[in-house]
């Protein structure tokens, strides 16, 4: 698709915030002509009801989703609840891009997907996550990371695409550099992630109150359940890993948006020290989203908050013999709705960065 032309995007869950954040970001996009906009309970609602923060949309008029509504556009943003999605894009024609910001279509494994989300499997799309470092096969020669294969390589022309879980991208980002090097090994992470409230979406549920949530850290997801898990390992495989065991623990803590992922891992053996810092380096060198911190600046939340970036740093802890990696991204920018715009602009030939900012909002 020629960049001259405008592109006719509708949003399917405009009420929520991952839907608001999408609307956000495309209404600047310099291809995008935004067409119909649905909700569920909110339909007939004008979005400047919902979202007053959408000044320029503040006047559209939220429609029932269902196929007939969302018709008649290039692409079509779905911002769901799971289970949801897969209803809708069934009955979307096929030569419509369809972006999925939920999980009915991220996983490979549909024995994942039941043991997690106790439903039937929707099928698998191509992954949104450009950025996903992709190992070599077996017969392939062995690349430098700088060069190695990326899923960006598989999303040009695609005509659905799955969005990665906000959590999944944190990990992934800080990790998969490690895995891909072997320098880390990956039967043995463990991720403790502080988590804005906005991830948990807008329902009215007594422990996401105010009065629940200020002053207080609450984790959630404990002991393995929760549902990022296999998509981090299907990630982490993906880059190299024969096999991923991972404790991953996330927590509430009181702030509007953003994720910080402090995520550790043994330094695998015959690995020196020195190589650690370099593998995350030629991994992330030319990657205009990801971005490796210089030595001794750690991300915080506050540096992504509005922006596309993944801010990530990594040192070796010598005691422990364990790599440490933190990344901060905005859960609903990188985490979301970026990503989907990112890899709606690779599906489409139009260029990567379009709509995006690497520019973040301070204080």
């Amino acid at each position: 698709m020629s960049s001259s032309q405008l592109i006719r995007v509708a949003v399917a869950g405009a009420s929520g915030y991952a839907g608001g954040e999408a609307l956000r970001l495309l209404a600047a996009h310099p291809f995008v002509e935004i067409g119909t906009l649905t909700a569920h309970s909110s339909a007939g609602s004008s979005l400047g009801e919902v979202q007053p923060h959408l000044r320029g949309l503040a006047h559209r008029i939220l429609e029932p989703t269902t196929p007939d509504t969302l018709g008649g556009h290039d692409v079509v943003l779905l911002g769901l609840p799971h289970g949801a999605s897969g209803q809708v894009a069934a009955q979307l024609p096929d030569d419509v891009l369809v972006i999925d910001l939920g999980a009915d279509h991220r996983l490979e494994s549909a024995s994942d997907w039941e043991q997690f989300y106790g439903s039937t499997h929707a099928g698998t799309w191509p992954y949104g996550m450009p950025e996903l470092i992709h190992a070599p096969t077996p017969g392939e020669a062995a690349t430098d990371l700088a060069t190695a294969a990326r899923q960006r390589d598989k999303l040009p022309g695609a005509r659905r695409i799955a969005v990665p879980g906000c959590n999944v991208t944190a990990v992934t980002l800080g990790l998969q550099p490690g895995v891909a090097a072997g320098v880390v090994e990956a039967t043995d992470i463990v991720a403790v992630l502080a988590n804005g409230y906005s991830g948990a979406g807008k329902a009215l549920k007594p422990h996401l109150l105010a009065s629940e949530a200020l002053g207080s850290a609450q984790p959630y997801g404990v002991g393995g359940t929760h549902r990022h898990i296999p998509e981090i390992q299907q990630n982490l495989r993906a880059a190299g890993a024969p096999e991923v065991t991972i404790s991953f623990t996330p927590t509430l803590v009181p702030m509007a948006r953003g994720i910080l992922a402090t995520a550790t891992a043994p330094l695998a053996k015959g690995a020196d020290p020195e190589q650690v810092r370099a593998a995350w380096e030629a991994a992330y060198a030319d990657e205009p989203f990801v971005h490796l911190l210089p030595e001794g600046q750690w991300p915080s939340t506050a540096m992504t908050l509005g922006a596309n970036t993944a801010l990530v740093q990594v040192a070796v802890d010598a005691a422990a013999r364990r790599v440490v990696t933190v990344t901060a991204i905005d859960n609903l920018v990188k985490g979301t709705a970026g990503a989907a715009v990112q890899s709606m602009n690779l599906a489409l030939g139009l260029r990567e960065t379009a709509g995006l900012i690497t520019e973040g909002v301070a204080p």
